[in-house]
């Protein structure tokens, strides 16, 4: 196989776990991402794998993290602006992906994260990774936004869900985009709670943003692997297994037209 492989990871919060099962059935078949670009829990899915952390491994950390390993709340003057620090979250990050650079890594990997001052897309690939990948994962009103290079950054899926023109500007003669939330917009009895409302209000505004999205960049992927997942809350820890699992079945049941793209 000749063509360079790009993967697209996208945003997902637990659902992202599915990212793993993709990069278990591709490695099974012999095929290794020559680019990856990720955002949010696929910059950290994306950054692991790049800096040579196994599927295996990965799995088994996620299988023993608990929504408590990620919070600590930010005790601030009011206006907060989040309502965790996100200082936990940076040190799994440090403990798994370690204090390396973009340079070291080995696979090419970028991730991207939202600028709330310039309402800007941001690609970050320089520099230090965790930094980097905790913005692209740093939910917004949950997490305080991380100050970096004079901008205010958040996750990354505010505007970029799927990166694939990123990992396609990477170099990527073939892009393979991962959408973990495809099937995570469903209709809801109720809403209870300022917190479940702002989280259903993101859910909301960022499925019909992608659907726009997707088609204005429809020149920019070559395959859309949609997992399905239904049902699964992207903020609890539930499930996690079945998004694994499903992510690899779906990339197993596209395996001969993914061999065919990188023919």
């Amino acid at each position: 196989m000749s063509k360079k492989l790009g993967l697209a990871l996208g945003s997902g919060g637990s659902r992202g776990v599915t990212h793993l099962g993709v990069l278990k059935a591709l490695e099974e078949e012999g095929i290794r991402p020559d680019y990856i670009a990720g955002c949010s829990m696929g910059s950290v899915v994306g950054a692991c794998y790049a800096n040579g952390m196994t599927v295996e491994r990965m799995l088994s950390t996620v299988r023993k993290l608990k929504t408590v390993h990620l919070m600590d709340f930010a005790v601030l003057p009011e206006p907060r602006p989040g309502f965790f620090k996100g200082e936990k979250m940076q040190n799994l990050l440090l403990k798994n992906i370690g204090d390396v650079t973009f340079d070291e890594l080995t696979i090419p990997f970028c991730c991207v994260a939202t600028d709330l001052l310039s309402g800007q897309t941001i690609l970050l690939n320089k520099g230090k990774v965790a930094p980097c990948v905790r913005a692209s994962s740093t939910i917004p009103i949950i997490f305080k936004p991380l100050e970096m290079d004079g901008m205010m950054l958040v996750d990354g899926g505010v505007l970029c869900r799927v990166p694939t023109e990123q990992v396609k500007a990477m170099g990527a003669d073939v892009v393979i985009a991962v959408d973990a939330l495809s099937n995570s917009y469903v209709p809801v009895k109720e809403v209870k709670g300022m917190i479940a409302m702002i989280l259903r209000m993101f859910d909301v505004m960022d499925n019909n943003a992608l659907n726009m999205k997707k088609k204005l960049t429809a020149d920019t992927f070559d395959l859309w692997l949609a997992p399905e997942i239904k049902d699964m809350n992207q903020y609890s820890m539930k499930d996690i297994e079945r998004a694994y699992e499903e992510g690899y079945a779906v990339t197993k049941a596209n395996m001969d037209k993914i061999k065919q793209l990188l023919k």
